[in-house]
């Protein structure tokens, strides 16, 4: 007969050649199921069909027990974008007089197609922290006749949990300013091809660097994240409530007098009876700008109107109002802000301290046909009456556009946006004198990856 030790080692080496196969197959989805080795095992008598079915519910019962496996900081990275290509057409000639605008280099009777934006982003979260990184390939300056496109950061900040459902946080870096509605919603959703001056005088390019408190409960969240996931072209999650600082200088700017601005909004997203989705909200900041100077031919430089204005910078502040009607299919937009910033006076001799208002009304309806096929026509009326702070001398402007146009997303990944502008009066590119009844169409094909 066999001896005590005999069996012992048998048991073993059967425990050896079970643990083996086990192991040898846990990386598998189908460990728990089937396991080939063992199936060899119990074809050769090795073990019993008994034995085998304990070895795998053994295994089973301790994947569980280890739980799920918590993912590498790495693996949570997610890359994204979106790249539009566009073509304005200056229609009669009071359109070629306007000459350019701030934020629109394809208006402009010297320009063809261009590359408006090659956006490229990734996104991540590490424990408590989440990380936002955005560049634009195509953000180089023009110089002469020529352009060489570069490399510009355009976002790159913290959002830092303060507490586990991500309610409470504090956003530190250069990211966009929580300030008005169509500032905050990306181009890449945006139907009108540029956003209205009246708002994006305040902050040109959106961002800057700053950092601010940031609260949104959980339901409001996961409204302002259905606004864009199915496509209702929602402005983003910027909290229900904000408040903090920023530089005021600009995007990529240096700050220039050691004054940060400072900031607090407030938004409410809610769902009626109906379902139909709404979004209104008020907000605003303070603080004092320095306007860049220049020559101006004929007049000389223009001077500050205070001594601390030349100093210090000039008093800077607005406040807005807006209300959003999601397209369900009918939707609205409209935003309206007032303030005093600076602004050069009509001599074009002393940049002084004025009032300034203005801001947006749009109307759309969305049709959806297809799978992921949409058409959304629109009309827009653009107001401004204010100044360019951002502009060399802080020169006037004057905006009174209506814009009619619309969006056809082909596919998700593809979209083609029209847009034809009838401009009441609106100032030339330096301010200098006002345009009427200028006439431009514009083009734009946006992918998204």
């Amino acid at each position: 007969m066999p001896s005590h030790s005999h069996h012992l080692m048998n048991h073993r080496i059967k425990q050896f050649l079970v643990a083996a196969a086990v192991l040898g197959s846990a990386h598998t989805a189908l460990a728990a199921e089937r396991n080939p080795a063992l199936d060899i095992l119990v074809k050769k008598g090795l073990i019993t069909a008994e034995e085998r079915a304990q070895a795998l519910e053994s295994a089973a019962v301790a994947k569980m027990a280890e739980g799920p496996k918590k993912a590498a900081w790495y693996e949570t990275l997610k890359i994204d974008g979106y790249t539009q290509v566009r073509q304005t057409e200056q229609l009669n000639d009071a359109a070629k007089l306007i000459g350019g605008l701030p934020a629109d280099r394809s208006v402009d009777p010297v320009q063809s197609i261009v590359i408006r934006r090659a956006r490229f982003k990734i996104t991540g979260d590490i424990g408590r922290v989440s990380l936002y990184t955005q560049f634009d390939l195509a953000a180089s300056v023009d110089s002469g006749t020529s352009r060489n496109f570069g490399l510009q950061t355009r976002d790159i900040y913290a959002d830092i949990a303060l507490d586990e459902d991500r309610e409470h946080r504090i956003r530190v870096g250069v990211s966009k300013v929580p300030y008005g509605w169509v500032n905050l919603q990306s181009s890449q959703n945006r139907l009108a091809i540029e956003r209205p001056e009246a708002l994006n005088s305040a902050v040109e390019g959106e961002r800057d660097q700053g950092v601010y408190y940031m609260y949104a409960d959980k339901a409001s969240r996961a409204l302002f994240k259905k606004h864009n996931a199915e496509g209702f072209k929602g402005s983003g999650d910027y909290a229900v409530f904000a408040a903090g600082f920023f530089s005021g200088a600009g995007l990529n700017k240096a700050d220039n007098n050691g004054e940060v601005h400072s900031l607090v909004r407030f938004t409410y997203p809610w769902v009626s009876a109906s379902g139909q989705m709404y979004e209104a909200g008020i907000g605003g900041y303070a603080g004092r700008f320095m306007v860049t100077p220049a020559a101006i031919t004929g007049v000389g430089t223009p001077v500050a109107a205070t001594q601390r204005q030349t100093t210090d910078g000039f008093k800077d502040r607005r406040a807005s109002a807006h209300f959003i009607m999601f397209p369900q299919p009918w939707g609205i937009e409209a935003e309206w802000t007032s303030g005093q910033g600076p602004q050069l006076n009509n001599a074009r001799t002393i940049i002084d301290e004025c009032y300034l208002e203005g801001g947006y009304v749009q109307a759309s309806y969305r049709y959806q046909y297809g799978e992921g096929s949409e058409l959304i026509p629109f009309v827009r009326w653009n107001y401004y009456d204010g100044a360019r702070k951002f502009g060399t001398n802080a020169h006037k402007m004057v905006v009174n556009d209506l814009d009619l146009g619309f969006e056809w997303q082909w596919r998700p990944e593809v979209e083609l946006s029209m847009m034809y502008s009838l401009t009441g009066e609106r100032t030339n590119a330096t301010g200098t004198s006002i345009i009427k009844d200028a006439r431009r169409l514009a083009i734009q094909l946006q992918f998204n990856y």
